[in-house]
């Protein structure tokens, strides 16, 4: 009987059906690799750098210039997120997310994932790709207090309908007795964006 009602129901109230939710982990080549490692020593790649550093420092003295960088800070996550704006494309920003995970990696650190996530939300599809950085451990002599170097690093680049949106870079430390205190956020962001020749 109980099905028989559950079917008349659902017929009269169909429930709505759940929208698109996928997460899955995704690789670059080694082609990829490279060309992402040539671009950034590209004038282009250069000059992207350079001016996402020049914004960055602009929103700290309270200034706007496209592309927009926003400021994020909380007592144990500092970051940034830069608007998808002009003059940057779609395929440079994409160039740019990845660009960001290198120059972390050159910071000492290593990936620990690289996902993607589409899900539906108020009827657009929003892609979130997301590169997941911390310090490595492997080699961590545990008799004395690890070296978070400046947290946990993660990057995301979120495309709404296939059109990019923004880039954030999030650094969380660990507040953990294990471990030493993290370096400055202002220090993190200055190598972030040093000049590489």
């Amino acid at each position: 009987m109980a099905s028989f009602i559950d079917d008349v129901l659902g017929k009269l109230f169909p429930k709505k059906g759940k929208g698109l939710n996928v997460k899955e982990n995704f690789v670059q080549t080694d082609v990829e690799k490279e060309s992402i490692v040539d671009w950034m020593s590209s004038p282009e790649g250069k000059n992207t750098f350079a001016l996402i550093a020049k914004n960055y420092h602009f929103k700290t003295s309270g200034m706007n210039s496209l592309p927009e960088v926003h400021i994020l800070k909380s007592p144990y996550a500092n970051g940034f997120a830069v608007s998808f704006d002009e003059p940057l494309t779609k395929e440079t920003f994409s160039k740019l997310f990845f660009a960001i995970g290198r120059r972390i990696v050159d910071l000492g650190y290593s990936r620990v994932s690289l996902d993607r996530k589409i899900e539906e939300v108020n009827d657009k599809v929003r892609t979130t790709e997301k590169q997941y950085y911390k310090p490595p451990l492997s080699n961590a002599d545990f008799s004395k207090k690890i070296d978070q170097i400046y947290g946990n690093v993660s990057v995301e680049k979120v495309s709404i309908n296939d059109n990019p949106s923004y880039l954030k870079v999030l650094v969380t430390v660990y507040s953990d007795h294990l471990y030493k205190d993290a370096g400055s956020f202002d220090e993190f962001i200055d190598n972030l964006f040093e000049s590489k020749n």
